[in-house]
């Protein structure tokens, strides 16, 4: 996805999928936010499918509403504000409805939306989603219903996600859950909980899976998926308790791609999201070793400035992180970066504002996804410190970043053009029916003309011809 900014006005995304013989009842299901939402949204149908619900897309005819949300920013929450609002009334219409709130929204809040705002039924957190049957009885005994106990434990490996809308084409694999780092401005250690990782066993049963049912591109998701480290279950800050024997038989994140890689050596394989301090060199060693693992990263920085990163307690320097891309740049030179900003953190300077443009162009990011700062509660940024830069101020130096990023994306994606590219086609271009759109190893958006014998999933060779700022323009090679 090659956008420079990211709208988190617009309401989530429902999907549905195929219908089970037998099943009565109906969920409409709306997800908000980041991939693991969406990935978890998949680990969530497929409970409810085994307890009668089939999907839909058609909100007035659900019996069952679910959001899972997202309280990474106000925009986020303040968007399901209003998508609640709504149901509201509808449930005036229909009593019997039941609505939930899932996700990051419902661990920050809890008791909040039943008691104060009384705008839903049901509450469940991000580790409780195996509950929701026992949470729906309660609901349907009149009482409203809770669950938001982080968990240490659950990973939910057993549970062999349905697949919501999508291509048929590319999958999300989720390998870690929660974080550990404690950003300043971050509440995703408050609402996921400590970091830990799934058995590789069933994640390369998944990976196998997704090929046999005719997936080519798998996206392996975490929080933080660098701090991937399997050792016999349990929270990673927990390893140093572990035996001897556990300690010489885990499994890391680059030990885990180069089992990933052979266990489906034709399957094209990604990784979101990154942590600069905990990315290990060994992650870019199996990059360049094995020719399906896509030569791309996700490295968020949040800003140039060491000033700043030292006060989001982010773990590395900016020398450190250049020192990174460097050092992957010698391992993999075709790789490509994308980064996240926030702008107006507390206390940001102008010279800390001019740092995040000179580190930006020093990387020359292929593309970014780039914000304001705004305070989360609960966050130790809220609790410690003011959030004193003015909006004005905030919004110019925003308008300033998005535009070097998009100098920057024009320049990366001319560097693609006059070469030949596989491009994995994934849909139809939404500009031209009469073009496909896929991705090149980069993550490159490129559209070409549709050829007779080209469908979805085939992985096709394309000379790029010419560029916007966010897409390749190409045709096949014949």
């Amino acid at each position: 996805m090659q956008e420079k900014y990211i709208d988190e006005t617009k309401q989530g995304e429902a999907f549905a999928i195929a219908e089970k013989d037998g099943n009565s009842k109906k969920l409409f299901l709306e997800s908000y936010g980041c991939q693991m939402n969406f990935s978890d949204s998949e680990i969530v149908a497929s409970i409810l499918n085994e307890q009668g619900y089939n999907t839909t897309l058609k909100v007035e005819e659900a019996d069952l509403i679910l959001l899972n949300t997202c309280s990474i920013r106000e925009k986020a929450e303040q968007t399901v504000r209003m998508r609640l609002s709504q149901f509201k009334n509808l449930k005036k219409e229909k009593p019997n409805m039941t609505v939930g709130v899932l996700g990051c929204m419902a661990e920050r809040l809890k008791t909040k939306f039943l008691e104060e705002e009384q705008l839903v039924d049901l509450v469940v957190g991000p580790d409780a989603y195996r509950d929701l049957p026992n949470l729906l009885k309660e609901t349907e005994d009149g009482r409203d219903a809770i669950n938001v106990i982080l968990s240490k434990e659950e990973t939910y490996a057993d549970i062999n996600p349905v697949r919501l809308g999508g291509n048929g084409v590319t999958a999300y694999v989720t390998i870690t859950r929660g974080c550990d780092n404690m950003c300043t401005f971050c509440v995703v250690p408050f609402t996921r909980g400590r970091e830990r990782s799934r058995d590789p066993h069933s994640i390369l049963e998944e990976c196998r899976s997704l090929w046999e049912n005719g997936y080519k591109e798998i996206t392996l998701l975490g929080q933080n998926v660098d701090s991937y480290l399997w050792y016999g279950g349990g929270p990673k800050k927990d390893f140093v308790k572990a035996s001897e024997m556990q300690k010489a038989t885990a499994v890391n994140f680059a030990q885990l791609l180069d089992l990933v890689a052979k266990a489906v050596p034709q399957m094209r394989i990604r990784f979101s999201t990154s942590n600069p301090q905990d990315m290990s060199l060994d992650v870019f060693r199996m990059m360049a070793k094995h020719e399906n693992i896509c030569k791309y990263v996700h490295l968020p920085v949040q800003s140039g400035s060491n000033n700043m990163l030292a006060a989001m307690n982010r773990q590395h320097t900016r020398e450190e992180y250049l020192d990174l891309i460097k050092k992957a740049r010698e391992i993999v030179p075709e790789v490509a970066f994308s980064q996240d900003m926030i702008v107006g953190f507390c206390n940001e300077t102008e010279q800390d504002h001019q740092d995040t443009l000179s580190l930006m162009r020093e990387v020359e990011y292929d593309y970014g996804y780039m914000f304001a700062y705004s305070e989360r509660p609960g966050t130790p940024a809220h609790k410690k410190m003011e959030d004193n830069i003015p909006a004005d101020v905030k919004q110019r130096r925003l308008a300033e970043v998005i535009a070097l990023q998009g100098e920057l994306s024009r320049k990366r994606m001319k560097s693609y053009v006059g070469r030949v590219h596989q491009i994995l086609i994934e849909g139809t271009s939404k500009k031209n029916e009469n073009q496909w759109k896929g991705r090149n190893s980069q993550n490159a958006v490129c559209v070409f003309d549709k050829l007779e014998g080209q469908k979805i999933g085939d992985i096709v060779d394309v000379f790029v011809f010419d560029n916007t700022q966010g897409t390749l323009l190409g045709e096949t090679v014949k």
